[in-house]
């Protein structure tokens, strides 16, 4: 097992080095940012599906599913995005890779689980640069955002009977953000430039229901909720007003000292969430589901009250339908048939409307479950669409690279010696 831990320890610190800046999209300037975290790799393959469980991985969506693990289980994993950007007259490339998560699930006896981790929760990265004139000045307007929003928490879950478990999970929110804008006229030697700052922190919660059955000799039938209540992060925000130029190699100078402007602290706004899933299966076999998600998004705000007014946000929703394959669990003569095929198809009304049109997302999912002992290997893929190029927006077309390590084992065995 100290192997194994050392192999979590290295992949954490390989990714924890790209999450800084881990999405490329406009829209994540509004609000949270861009929401990223969806789920471990096995569940986003089945489209996040929060009632899919088994008793040696983690289930980070329901902290229910802690109170099912039967070994000490770690998780880490990590994604490389390429998106392609589209407006009505050009398009642009962006990759990035993020850390997704690293967390622990420890069993407590039958009745109880226990998990803890960190993960990015959302993130903001964009550049985006606007050319307009105003009269017979030529102007040009440069926008940039980095940050995230980061998450750890501790959850615990209980089995309160045979086929019904509860838990819950506690979660602390913490992050910087900075956004930039920078406007110079053409002829013009000096630029001015604004640049606002947020550090972000706040506790949350998520509390979820699982419940299986066996209705026949094969076929189990599970069904899920999750709801977390409406959280308010506090956002510390500071405003900096300078004017610049700039060097022959790009580099910005201040030519006078900065100026800091008054500008109100708010309150962040984590939406009320509730989901409910329900799927048919046969026990390391198959399973197909479905799963829907209310989001309370029309009380969402932005860091600063005085942001562009182009905006607003409504309720959201997500509709998922997933499921999984094994051809043969336990085969011993074909390694093919023991690995854990799955699929899965999402839409989503993110909640976020511009320019009078809706932001929504499609999303397609395919995995693979490599079996490794008592762990596992989880690759995916997802090809999905954002947005749209109506009113001038922007439609992001992008695909995901994802790759997961479960390991389990178990602890505390006493040595035999013969």
């Amino acid at each position: 097992m100290a192997k194994k831990i050392i192999v979590i320890v290295t992949l954490f610190f390989g990714l924890i080095g790209y999450s800084q800046e881990n999405t490329a999209s406009p829209y994540s300037f509004y609000g949270l940012g861009d929401v990223k975290f969806k789920g471990t790799q096995d569940a986003r393959s089945m489209g996040g599906l929060s009632f899919a469980t088994d008793s040696i991985s983690l289930n980070l969506l329901n902290p229910a599913s802690y109170a099912g693990l039967k070994l000490v289980t770690f998780g880490v994993a990590g994604t490389t995005t390429f998106t392609k950007l589209n407006n009505a007259t050009t398009s642009e490339n962006a990759k990035r890779t993020s850390f997704d998560y690293l967390a622990i699930g420890l069993p407590l006896g039958n009745k109880f689980g226990v998990s803890f981790g960190i993960l990015p929760y959302s993130a903001v990265g964009y550049k985006i640069i606007n050319f307009q004139t105003v009269g017979s000045e030529e102007r040009a307007s440069v926008f940039t955002g980095q940050g995230n929003i980061n998450r750890t928490y501790l959850g615990f879950g209980y089995n309160v009977s045979k086929n019904f478990s509860l838990g819950v999970d506690v979660q602390y929110n913490f992050g910087i953000i900075e956004n930039e804008s920078i406007e110079s006229i053409a002829g013009v030697q000096l630029s001015s430039r604004e640049r606002n700052n947020s550090n972000i922190n706040g506790v949350s919660f998520n509390i979820g229901g699982l419940y299986n059955n066996k209705i026949s000799e094969k076929l189990n039938v599970s069904s899920s909720f999750t709801f977390s209540p409406e959280a308010r992060l506090n956002s510390e925000n500071l405003r900096n007003l300078a004017t610049i130029n700039f060097n022959s190699n790009g580099s910005e100078n201040v030519i006078a000292l900065p100026k800091d402007v008054p500008v109100k602290d708010t309150k962040l706004i984590i939406p009320t969430k509730l989901s409910f899933g329900a799927g048919i299966g046969e026990t390391n076999k198959w399973l197909v589901g479905t799963e829907i998600t209310f989001k309370g998004s029309e009380r969402q705000n932005n860091r600063f009250e005085d942001v562009n007014t182009n905006h607003s946000f409504e309720n959201g929703e997500k509709y998922a339908i997933g499921g999984y394959f094994i051809p043969k669990y336990d085969s011993f003569s074909s390694y093919l048939s023991t690995v854990v095929y799955r699929m899965g198809f999402t839409y989503e009304k993110t909640g976020l409307i511009i320019e009078n049109q809706s932001i929504n997302d499609y999303g397609m999912n395919f995995g693979l479950g490599f079996p490794l002992g008592l762990s596992k290997l989880n690759v995916g893929v997802e090809f999905g669409k954002r947005g749209t190029t109506k009113n001038n927006l922007i439609e992001e077309n992008y695909f995901n690279l994802s790759v997961g390590l479960s390991l389990s084992d178990k602890w505390f065995r006493k040595r035999k010696i013969d």
